[in-house]
């Protein structure tokens, strides 16, 4: 990397959120995969609840943990 580079941060998964992620939400969909697999989107302390309840309504949030 040279000095004029950021360096990759990963970012919530919000619409237009440019805020960093604090939370990992792991979740699948049981129609699309196997009972193992675990998808992943990224959230900031503001939308963690709001992505956990999207997904938690439709039956797909297996886990919330901090994002390292």
């Amino acid at each position: 990397m040279t000095e004029n580079e950021a360096p990759d941060v990963a970012v919530c998964s919000a619409k237009g959120c440019t805020t960093p992620a604090a939370w990992e939400l792991l979740w699948n969909n049981p129609k699309l995969h196997t009972p193992d697999r675990r998808k992943v989107w990224l959230a900031c302390d503001e939308h963690r609840q709001s992505l956990s309840d999207f997904l938690g309504s439709r039956k797909f949030l297996k886990d919330v943990q901090p994002h390292t």
